[in-house]
């Protein structure tokens, strides 16, 4: 059986606050294998950032982590600094949400560029730039030879957001992890950035974390979707399967809140009624349990355990959804 290059067993992510602990992830497990892309669902507060932010090893200060993160065969949760240093650009890279604070306005684009390669490469400046100049061609920037030298504000969104993922696959890195690459862009920009990490999943064979609010991205991109709710799973398995044959009301929920262009003149938009639960003060059982149509009493009472299911399929539900009978 072929490794995952990405192991996740019982991760845990807490934050010490002054109003208690916070348990941000609450015992994830999940895999990835090389050339798959993952989608990662849910509201915001699910603990979806936090996940990723725990592999490169970004957390806040007050963050602390337990279970396990494996990479290639190796633990990297807990490594020294240094150690992640080595591994961040190289073999993982992240994009992050608003790529305007990620890049150095003082800066030309170009030198930002050449510096990753310079210092995890050891290329010349000249090297540095010539295959920084590449990079902007590979990821449809226009004029990329003028553009290499402009700043970071004389970029649209779109085209500063091309430029982040530019930098992260510099040094073709085996997993990259994109956490909303499309929030603050137009709907026709956002088509042209998931077509654009499409390309790039099939010319580099790079390994993809999605995280995002579109469903619709997911739909497009990911082999397999992984559902989230205060930080922990409720449901994971292949998108199609995920999609079009939902089984967790909390799933159900999120796919119904999706306008539909075929949707009746005067129809009301659906919702999942209420608002996520305090992570201070969740509730006893299950976490979703206050604002689901399907909880009964032993919703109320024990959290339903993360059972394995037909067709690769992962869902924590008490409530047994006729489609299970069928497979």
């Amino acid at each position: 059986m072929t490794q995952p290059l990405l192991q996740i067993k019982d991760l845990q992510v807490k934050f010490k606050t002054e109003d208690g602990m916070v348990t941000a992830v609450n015992n994830l497990n999940f895999s990835l294998n090389q050339g798959e892309t993952l989608g990662i669902v849910g509201e915001s507060g699910s603990g979806k950032s936090q996940t990723a932010f725990a592999i490169m090893g970004l957390l806040a200060k007050n963050g602390q982590t337990s279970g396990s993160v494996q990479f290639n065969g190796k633990e990297i949760l807990g490594l020294p600094e240094k150690a992640l240093n080595q591994i961040r650009a190289e073999q993982i890279a992240m994009i992050f949400q608003d790529p305007m604070t990620s890049l150095n306005p003082y800066l030309r684009v170009g030198e930002q560029l050449a510096e990753v390669l310079m210092l995890h490469k050891g290329m010349s400046k000249t090297d540095a730039w010539a295959e920084s100049l590449k990079m902007l061609d590979a990821v449809k920037i226009p004029e990329a030879a003028k553009r290499i030298k402009m700043y970071p504000h004389e970029f649209s969104g779109g085209m500063r957001q091309r430029v982040m993922i530019a930098m992260a696959l510099l040094c073709r890195p085996k997993l990259l992890i994109a956490d909303e690459p499309t929030t603050a862009l137009d709907v026709t920009v956002q088509a042209q950035i998931m077509a654009l990490l499409n390309d790039l999943k099939r010319d580099f064979n790079t390994t993809i974390i999605m995280i995002t609010h579109d469903l619709g991205v997911v739909a497009g991109i990911c082999d397999r979707v992984l559902v989230m709710y205060a930080g922990r799973t409720m449901a994971y398995g292949p998108t199609d399967e995920i999609f079009y044959h939902p089984t967790h009301p909390y799933t159900m929920g999120l796919l119904g809140a999706v306008p539909r262009l075929d949707a009746p003149d005067g129809e009301e938009l659906a919702t999942i009624k209420g608002n996520p639960p305090n992570l201070l003060r969740l509730p006893t059982g299950c976490p979703f349990q206050e604002r689901c149509d399907k909880a009964m009493d032993i919703c109320r009472q024990e959290p339903p355990e993360l059972k394995f299911l037909p067709k690769e399929r992962q869902r924590a539900c008490h409530w047994e959804h006729p489609y299970h009978s069928n497979v």
